[in-house]
């Protein structure tokens, strides 16, 4: 039989180990108050100009638009303010943040969209999907955007906490997400899980459901192009490739999908990557915002592991040059 002595000695030791276990676990972890303070630090940071200001990895990686910048450039100099719209959102279980709403570079005010991973309490990963005023279109000419401030301002994304007892789990969340997708490629409303007369808001242009700030006839609108599961037939997409849902935020039933709509062989449209906001309802697709932009054929997007992008593109997929007529297919009040 041991000494007690010996007993005792082990006990001690087991609490000092389940001590320090339980003590690496709160620094290590971050739930949402600690999402919500991360992601306040480093945007604070990027109005700042300031890199020092957030708890950036000492690997940190950030993409603009799918192009990789170094701390300190690209948005850390441009974005000069957040706009009166923002939502954050926060998922615990993936250890990411999200931002959905305006920033201002200069005298220009932008919608955008950003991710934010955290990893033992530190900043990993900042990726921005940014809508711009007067930014290339399908077309690949200048200014050929779907743009709207006024309209996302007069539209904006809800601002929420659902009820537990309404809420879906994780896995319904993103599941219910992707039908969309699936819906777009198959073009198959059908597949879509969503209410009938479910909205979409693309850069602040409202593109399907009853508008409210419209009247009859507008697009999108009663008698201008139907939900967001209609019109689906001729819609000019082929695939959506580089799927990802990196933030659900159960507690708003909000999830965030990112996306690259690929187009139909031998038509003329440029890729488009989306990060597109799913808000739902008792299991079903209610509202829909995205920020959107047309990546050029020589852009590696999403640039994210484990989708490092459609890079060349294939010949029978790649746009015009600039200024070139855009293919037919345009459906859905979509580009």
């Amino acid at each position: 039989m041991r000494p007690v002595h010996f007993l005792m000695h082990s006990a001690r030791l087991l609490l000092i180990a389940a001590f320090s276990t339980g003590i690496a676990s709160a620094q290590t972890t971050c739930d949402r108050a600690c999402l919500k303070t991360t992601l306040d630090q480093y945007l604070n940071a990027v109005v700042k100009h300031d890199t020092s200001a957030a708890p950036l990895f000492v690997g940190f990686r950030q993409t603009d638009n799918g192009v990789v910048v170094r701390p300190g450039t690209g948005t850390w100099q441009s974005i000069t303010a957040l706009g009166d719209i923002q939502r954050k959102f926060f998922d615990p279980v993936s250890g990411q943040a999200a931002y959905l709403g305006l920033i201002k570079e200069g005298q220009a005010t932008d919608i955008a969209t950003l991710r934010l991973r955290v990893e033992n309490r530190q900043i990993t990963e900042a990726e921005w999907v940014i809508a711009r005023e007067g930014a290339i279109g399908p077309s690949g000419t200048a200014r050929g955007n779907l743009y709207n401030l006024a309209g996302f301002i007069a539209e904006p994304p809800p601002d929420r906490t659902v009820p537990q007892n309404q809420r879906a789990s994780r896995e319904v969340l993103i599941a219910i997400a992707n039908s969309y997708f699936d819906g777009l490629t198959t073009h198959d409303g059908s597949i879509i899980i969503a209410h009938q007369g479910c909205t979409r808001n693309e850069n602040g242009t409202h593109t399907a459901g009853p508008n409210p700030n419209a009247g009859a006839g507008a697009r999108g609108g009663p008698g201008g192009g139907g939900d967001c599961t209609s019109n689906l037939t001729n819609f000019n997409v082929s695939l959506i490739s580089a799927r990802r849902y990196p933030v659900v935020d159960v507690e708003q039933q909000a999830v965030v999908g990112f996306g690259i709509f690929l187009r139909k062989p031998g038509t003329t449209l440029m890729r488009n990557l989306l990060a597109e906001w799913f808000f739902v309802d008792n299991n079903k697709i209610r509202n829909i915002w995205a920020s959107m932009f047309y990546p050029t054929n020589d852009l590696p997007v999403p640039n994210w592991p484990p989708y490092e992008g459609n890079f060349p593109v294939a010949a029978e997929f790649a746009a015009p040059a600039a200024g070139a007529a855009a293919g037919p297919g345009r459906g859905a009040g979509r580009q």
